[in-house]
């Protein structure tokens, strides 16, 4: 027997029906049930029936679970998703000996934990690379942007990015700026593998792939949008946040409503905004990154020698406090790390609304000395978007105060 064959267990006096799944011990069964949740079972205890086979189909070649031979024929009526594995929770297994979550799937391997991405679409399959998502960084981040325009080349209706969530928010603004895409591109991930109980990783994969084959060609996030079982919410790349460590609805879109949602059990996607529409643009690349670019969180009592850390940057981001702020004391030296070369780029560490540097004497300070203002571009995105303006920008200034993918909404409201 293999993942994703639908099995029958039978333990003491208990019967458990569902999708077998990956387990990193020889020694454990791990079963999704009909219910979502997950359960461990001790082989040596279980009396194991497969009920049906796992079939599933990777680049337009079918395979089983048992050989891999050719048993469906490529359906040309259903869209080609190709879906990128990066690593992350969503393909991440619990190692039952240390108990820790490590990340050891390729895209094929997700489509034998999630049974249910069967029939949606022919599947292309690839891997760039296998990390947790703490470990991602700009040369990797290029990796990725190479690989998804060769899978819009090569035919793909939309691309499924699976990631890790810690990160996803950087990789998704990246991907936001190096590609201009006639097709989705949709990252998500998981709060909890697929071993563990309540995991998210079935219902986030299945609404992201509704979302790639959606009218919608930008790059967006999908997560759960509540608590529950029953929508996935849609995120714009550069908007979004990942604002609690675990619950499975961590991820927001600061400053606005999400783009829009899926419906799990209906699969309907409800847009609530303006989006770039299926086709607008020719897929257009600009991967280059200035990776020197650093990202500082202004407190109070920081010592202005501090900055010493980011002399001879090529860019520098500050979260400021309020409108855009920082110590009176820091900002000589500021001025001096502009003077020598450094672009000093002001965001605010407030969730929602904008810098403002001309209301009050510290802001028209930082102003006078060099530093350029970034609207309500979250701090993380501005970070990326530096990288790539200081490769592809003649007037980095502009670039930065331009929404060049959405980063920059036309007004600050409040939003509930």
């Amino acid at each position: 027997m293999n993942p994703g064959d639908r099995v029958r267990v039978t333990r003491a006096d208990r019967t458990y029906e569902g999708v077998l799944l990956p387990s990193s011990t020889d020694d454990h069964l791990v079963v999704k049930l009909e219910g979502g949740y997950n359960v461990g079972i001790d082989r040596a205890e279980a009396d194991v029936e497969r009920l049906e086979s796992d079939v599933y189909e990777i680049d337009g070649t079918d395979a089983t679970g048992d050989d891999g031979a050719s048993e469906i024929e490529f359906d040309e009526d259903l869209p080609t998703i190709s879906l990128i594995s990066t690593g992350g929770t969503i393909a991440s297994t619990v190692d039952y000996r240390t108990g820790a979550v490590t990340a050891q799937f390729d895209a094929e391997d997700v489509l034998r934990a999630v049974p249910d991405l069967a029939g949606r679409a022919n599947y292309r399959g690839r891997v760039v690379t296998n990390i947790l998502s703490e470990n991602m960084d700009p040369q990797i981040w290029q990796e990725l942007a190479d690989a998804v325009a060769e899978e819009i080349e090569a035919g793909a209706d939309g691309v499924v990015v699976m990631h890790g969530t810690d990160t996803m928010q950087y990789s998704a603004a990246a991907l936001s700026f190096l590609l201009e895409t006639p097709v989705p591109i949709v990252f998500t991930g998981s709060q909890r593998s697929a071993d563990r109980p309540s995991s998210d990783n079935v219902m986030n994969a299945v609404s992201a792939v509704e979302a790639a084959k959606s009218d919608c060609a930008e790059v967006l996030v999908c997560m759960h949008g509540t608590e529950s079982d029953d929508v996935c919410a849609l995120h714009r790349g550069t908007r979004v946040r990942k604002n609690h460590t675990s619950r499975r609805n961590a991820f927001e879109t600061v400053g606005a409503e999400p783009l829009g949602e899926v419906d799990y059990e209906t699969e309907a996607i409800d847009f609530r905004r303006a989006y770039q529409q299926r086709d607008a643009v020719d897929l257009e690349r600009a991967t280059a990154l200035e990776s020197d670019v650093e990202l500082l969180k202004f407190t109070p009592g920081m010592d202005p020698a501090f900055l010493d850390v980011v002399e001879g940057s090529a860019g520098l981001i500050i979260e400021g406090t309020g409108l855009g702020h920082v110590h009176t004391d820091l900002i000589p030296r500021i001025e001096e790390l502009i003077d020598d070369g450094t672009t000093v780029i002001m965001t605010s560490q407030c969730l929602e609304g904008r810098v403002c540097d001309r209301v009050y004497d510290t802001g028209r300070d930082l102003l006078e000395a060099g530093v350029i203002e970034a609207g309500d571009t979250l701090p993380g995105t501005a970070k990326v978007k530096l990288m790539w303006a200081l490769e592809h920008s003649d007037n980095v200034e502009e670039a930065m105060g331009t929404s060049l993918a959405g980063e920059i909404q036309q007004r600050s409201v409040p939003w509930e």
